[in-house]
């Protein structure tokens, strides 16, 4: 039997794996801030911000598959491993949004783009974008 208080080390999958498990019927779920959601975001995930996640884990179906990400990795793993731990079949999206842009692959809404995480920075980069 496993240690209560053991640390369980979040499953990372790749993008190509993600795109095949949300195929085949996996949530997708983005955990960043609102304003990282409102520039853009991957098509067909649902928006809970890591801070809601306790509150909101009831929208999560535990009968299927959850993919997790964030803009890099550090919440999604964190709401990875509490998913886990909850009984969900939760993995996190390897490189997050950012690897997730590089590779060329889609954003909603068109033309949607990954923000900073700091909510200053990404005015001032929202800014810059638009002059």
């Amino acid at each position: 039997m496993a240690d209560a208080g053991a640390d369980v080390t979040p499953k990372e999958i790749s993008r190509a794996e993600a795109r095949e498990m949300v195929d085949k019927g996996a949530q997708l779920v983005d955990v960043r801030a609102d304003h990282e959601w409102e520039t853009g975001h991957l098509p067909g995930a649902v928006h809970i911000p890591l801070a809601e996640l306790p509150a909101r884990v009831e929208e999560i179906a535990k009968d299927q598959p959850v993919i997790l990400y964030c803009r890099g990795g550090n919440r999604s793993s964190m709401a990875t491993t509490a998913l886990t731990e909850a009984g969900y079949d939760a993995v996190k999206l390897s490189e997050g949004a950012v690897g997730w842009e590089e590779e060329g692959l889609p954003f909603e809404p068109e033309g949607g783009y990954v923000a900073e995480s700091g909510e200053a920075a990404a005015i001032l980069e929202a800014r810059k974008r638009s002059s």
